[in-house]
C-alpha cells in the first residue's frame, strides 16, 4: 500500500490503525484495546485500568517490558478532540495517505506519537534483545477531556504498585514547524477563577436606591490587572492574568443588575504557587467587594525538569536524527506532564503540531519515521 513501502518498526501502519479508531473523548472507539493487543504481541505485560463510573468509565493502559532499572516510561493519550463542523477533504477517521502525508484526527495529537513509541521499542529490541532496564507505556483515554480519570488515576495505581519510572517522556507534539525544534522541560501552572459580586437591583435613574455590583467588579479587576505579576524567571516567561469573561445577564438599558460575574485565567511560572495566587485573589476581591463569591480551580502547578542526563540524551538523539539542537522550552498550554512531574522527572517531545485540533489534521510520513528514530536513539542512550 502507498506510504507503507518503507515503514520502520511499523510506525505508519500503527498510526493509521489508531486513527481508524474514532476515539473522540470520552468514547474510546477501540483505541486502547487495539494498542493493548499490539503491545502484548511485542512482549509487554499489559494492564487495562478503566476508572470512573458506569458507561462513562475512562479507558487507560499501563504496559511494562522488563523489571529492572533504568525504567523509562513513554506517556500519551489515544483520545482526540471532535472533528468539528467544517468539511474535511479527507475522512477524519480513514487514515488516508496522500503524497507522503497521513491524514486523520489524532495524526499528530497524538496517535502518531504513540505509534512512534511502539515502533521505536520494536527497533530497539531488534538491536538489544535483552535490555538491562525496563520500558513502560502510560496511555490514557482522558487527556482532551476533564482529565480526572486518566493519567492522574493511573499514576496513583503505579505508585501503589511500585511502578513509578526513573524518567518519563510524553509524546505531545512539541515542534512548531519542523522536527527537532523544541523539547519541553516544564510547563506553567494554570488557575481559573470565577468572581461573583452581588448587589441590589434598581432603576438607573435612582442609583442611591440600588447597589451596582458592576462598578465593584470592574474596580477589583482593574487592581488585578494593573501591574504584571512578575518579569519571568530563568526558564519561564512572565506570568499572565487574562480576564476571559464579564457577564451581568442584563438585557435592559435602564436597570442596575443584581449581580455581576467575571472570569479569569492565570498562567503562572515557578515564582508562584496556586495557593499563593488564590490568596492574593481573595484579598483583592474582599477589599473591593466584601461578600463576593470566589470559585477557584487549579488545573496544574508549574513544574521544571532540570536539564540533566536524560534530557541531554534526548537532545543528542534529536540532533543525531534531525541535525537540529532543540531548544529547551516551558511555554504553551498544559499537558498530562503536569501530573507526571509530581512523581518523576518528565520531558515532552513529539511531532510537528501545526495541524493539531484543525480540519484535516495530518502528519508527514517522514516525520513519523524521524520521531521513531529519535525515540529509538533515546532508548539506546538511556538504556544502553
Amino acid at each position: 500500500m502507498a506510504g507503507l513501502e518503507h515503514d520502520p518498526g511499523g510506525v505508519v501502519a500503527l498510526a493509521r490503525d489508531l486513527i481508524r479508531c474514532p476515539s473522540v473523548t470520552p468514547d474510546d472507539g477501540c483505541g486502547i484495546n487495539a494498542l493493548a493487543a499490539v503491545l502484548e504481541g511485542i512482549g509487554f505485560s499489559v494492564t487495562l485500568l478503566p476508572f470512573g463510573e458506569g458507561a462513562a468509565r475512562t479507558p487507560n493502559l499501563y504496559a511494562r517490558l522488563g523489571t529492572g532499572h533504568p525504567h523509562l516510561c513513554f506517556a500519551g493519550h489515544t483520545d482526540v478532540v471532535p472533528v468539528g463542523d467544517a468539511p474535511w477533504a479527507h475522512d477524519p477517521f480513514g487514515g488516508d495517505i496522500h503524497d507522503g502525508i497521513l491524514f486523520g484526527r489524532g495524526a499528530c495529537d497524538m496517535k502518531g506519537g504513540i505509534a512512534a513509541f511502539v515502533a521505536a521499542v520494536r527497533l530497539y529490541l531488534q538491536k538489544t534483545p535483552a535490555p538491562r532496564g525496563s520500558i513502560s507505556l502510560l496511555i490514557t483515554g482522558d487527556e482532551e477531556g476533564p482529565a480526572t480519570n486518566g493519567t492522574v488515576r493511573v499514576l496513583e495505581w503505579m505508585q501503589a504498585n511500585k511502578q513509578i519510572p526513573d524518567f518519563c517522556l510524553v509524546g505531545e507534539p512539541t515542534n512548531p514547524g519542523e522536527m527537532g525544534e523544541v523539547i519541553k522541560i516544564g510547563r506553567r501552572g494554570s488557575l481559573n477563577a470565577c468572581i461573583t459580586v452581588h448587589g441590589t437591583q434598581g432603576h438607573v435613574a435612582y442609583p442611591h436606591r440600588a447597589d451596582n455590583p458592576v462598578h465593584r467588579l470592574l474596580a477589583l479587576l482593574g487592581e488585578l490587572t494593573a501591574a504584571p505579576l512578575d518579569a519571568g524567571s530563568a526558564w519561564f516567561e512572565p506570568s499572565s492574568l487574562q480576564v476571559t469573561s464579564l457577564d451581568v445577564g442584563n438585557t435592559a438599558t435602564n436597570v442596575i443588575p443584581a449581580r455581576a460575574q467575571g472570569r479569569l485565567n492565570i498562567r503562572f511560572n515557578d515564582l508562584h504557587t496556586g495557593a499563593d495566587l488564590s490568596g492574593w485573589l481573595r484579598t483583592v476581591v474582599a477589599r473591593h467587594a466584601p461578600g463576593a463569591e470566589v470559585a477557584i480551580a487549579i488545573s496544574g502547578e508549574s513544574f521544571l525538569t532540570q536539564p540533566d542526563a536524560p534530557v541531554e540524551a534526548l537532545r543528542q538523539a534529536v540532533r543525531a536524527v534531525t541535525g537540529h539542537v532543540p531548544r529547551l522550552d516551558t511555554g504553551g498550554g498544559t499537558s498530562d506532564a503536569r501530573f507526571i512531574s509530581r512523581y518523576c522527572p518528565v520531558a515532552e517531545f513529539g511531532l510537528v503540531g501545526a495541524s493539531m485540533h484543525k480540519v484535516d489534521e495530518h502528519v508527514a510520513l517522514a516525520d513519523l519515521t524521524q520521531l521513531t528514530a529519535i525515540y529509538c536513539g533515546f532508548l539506546e542512550k538511556v538504556m544502553g
